[in-house]
């Protein structure tokens, strides 16, 4: 900063107003001059003895169960996206769905300074979530912690499943099967079941079923494909891991996609087109949950002290030609 003031030749209170956030309070002629400066010299803020200093990191959180999983990268591109805007920077954190990593992971963003957290986790480690959000503001993503009282951002998961069996009912399938990711105490999943079980039970000439992924799961979609019922038979993906699952599935089988079964997934993944004559979804909004989910975060940093709020995202219905109308 010294070398900058001396070549610009302006105050080191000048340059520091100039690189932080006092900008708007120096002429434009002062402001070139330095700005002239850090270029001719290279100069680069340290970003987080800045922050060190002053308190404040302008860092954000972000903790994600799995990042291979298609759903987390989207939604974390929105974030990333949002913070840049506002110029924060994102620090992500993958547990692989392993509790001790969570715990790891915790510390770690703690020892960073960061100034506010998006969980997307099922937040086994509830004293050291609780602890942290006495310390900074918490956002939830797709999943809820019950005693965490923080704002939940994801989807609409009774009317995404409403849709789907509307959407089934309508193409003239009368068997359905759900199969989805297992159950690991992931809201969202114990919420897309139960709507399943209870829409189905509402409409007598339609059967349900519901099946997890695991190694038996092969078996037992043969053993759905060649059971009796009562009409033309359909799946039911919970999400796109379950969706790739179910299509590798169907082919080791020998089933045509999509001639002698339906399938409607939850989720909308690029591949989805290039299956058979495409596999029909429900869109999530990923890249707004993502932006929401910052948006709620900054807020609460701004010193919004309003209860916790839910944010429920609607499914956009997709239709290709996996649920092909059946008599």
């Amino acid at each position: 900063m010294n070398d900058v003031a001396e070549l610009a030749r302006v105050s080191k209170a000048s340059v520091s107003r100039f690189i932080g956030e006092d900008r708007q309070l120096l002429s434009d002629a002062i402001a070139l001059r330095i700005e002239q400066a850090i270029e001719t010299l290279g100069y680069r803020p340290n970003q987080m003895a800045r922050g060190l200093k002053r308190g404040r990191t302008r860092l954000i959180g972000m903790l994600v169960a799995d990042i291979r999983n298609p759903y987390s990268v989207a939604v974390m591109h929105g974030v990333e996206t949002a913070c840049r805007l506002h110029g924060y920077s994102l620090v992500v954190c993958n547990t692989n769905r392993d509790d001790e990593q969570e715990r790891i992971h915790l510390a770690a963003l703690r020892s960073y300074n960061i100034e506010g957290l998006i969980v997307n986790t099922l937040g086994h480690h509830l004293d050291e979530l609780r602890q942290l959000h006495e310390e900074l503001p918490m956002v939830l993503v797709d999943r809820k912690v019950e005693q965490l009282r923080s704002d939940l951002v994801g989807l609409n998961n009774a009317d995404a499943v409403r849709q789907a069996i509307d959407h089934l009912d309508e193409r003239g399938y009368r068997d359905i099967l759900l199969v989805s990711e297992q159950q690991d105490g992931t809201s969202s999943r114990f919420e897309r079941v139960d709507a399943f079980k209870h829409l189905i039970t509402q409409r007598a000439h339609m059967r349900g079923h519901v099946l997890e992924t695991g190694d038996q799961l092969g078996a037992q979609l043969q053993a759905f494909l060649s059971a009796p019922g009562p009409g033309p038979k359909a799946l039911f993906t919970g999400n796109g891991i379950a969706t790739l699952t179910c299509t590798r599935l169907l082919r080791e089988l020998g089933c045509p996609l999509f001639d002698d079964i339906g399938l409607i997934a939850l989720d909308e993944l690029d591949w989805y087109p290039l299956v058979g004559s495409g596999i029909t979804s429900l869109a999530q909004p990923t890249y707004d949950i993502g932006v929401t989910a910052f948006e709620c975060l900054l807020n609460r940093l701004r010193g919004d002290a309003e209860p916790p709020r839910l944010f429920d995202f609607p499914a956009q219905l997709i239709i290709r030609g996996s649920t092909q109308p059946r008599r």
